[in-house]
């Protein structure tokens, strides 16, 4: 059955957070952030939430996956080339969510984002922050994820524009090849973290 594949809005923010909370509950870099996984699994939906808000929905940009009852299956947060940082008054401004939704979780936080800052390319690309599916059985190998990756894939192969991601999961660089994408580098998340893949990928002429 074909994917149905709606923009994100505001109305969306709940329900798409806490699919996408579920799918990075057992994500390495979640999971070191927020060691304890009752910490973790209230502190996520939050997370996601104030992405949402405060970054990714203002770009029109980021989509979701629907089943046939019309329940979000899967999301995608896209940012627009020249996006992906956002100016200094706006991260001021979303500073107290990010650390009310993060808690004790801040420090590690604030440390993975400021590494990623550093090695992002300059180079105009659209900027794949975060992809995830429900992790329900029934939701699992329905091509949430595919239908999501190829939506804005297929765009920047339109407009010529190359894409970017960090893989925070070793088992998904593989999924993320077969769309194009090459490992560029990895690094060392600091604090004693995991090892980040970071991936990009060419447009298809």
């Amino acid at each position: 059955m074909p994917q149905q594949i709606t923009v994100a809005r505001h109305e969306h923010v709940g329900e798409l957070s806490a699919v996408l909370a579920r799918a990075f509950h057992e994500d390495p870099v979640m999971s070191w952030i927020f060691p304890d996984p009752e910490v973790r699994r209230r502190a996520l939906p939050k997370v996601f939430s104030t992405m949402l808000r405060h970054q990714h929905l203002r770009h029109g940009a980021s989509e979701f996956t629907t089943d046939g009852s019309g329940r979000i299956t899967g999301g995608a947060l896209w940012d627009p080339p020249g996006h992906w940082k956002e100016p200094a008054w706006r991260e001021l401004l979303a500073l107290p969510s990010y650390i009310r939704a993060s808690g004790r979780g801040s420090a590690r936080a604030a440390a993975f984002m400021g590494a990623m800052q550093k090695i992002h390319p300059a180079e105009p690309h659209w900027y794949l922050s975060i992809v995830g599916t429900d992790p329900d059985p029934r939701v699992r190998g329905q091509g949430s994820g595919t239908a999501l990756l190829r939506s804005r894939l297929d765009r920047c192969d339109e407009a010529g524009l190359p894409a970017y991601l960090e893989s925070t999961n070793p088992v998904n660089v593989t999924y993320y090849e077969r769309f194009g994408f090459t490992v560029v580098q990895e690094v060392t998340a600091p604090r004693g973290g995991p090892v980040i893949s970071t991936m990009w990928r060419k447009p298809d002429a």
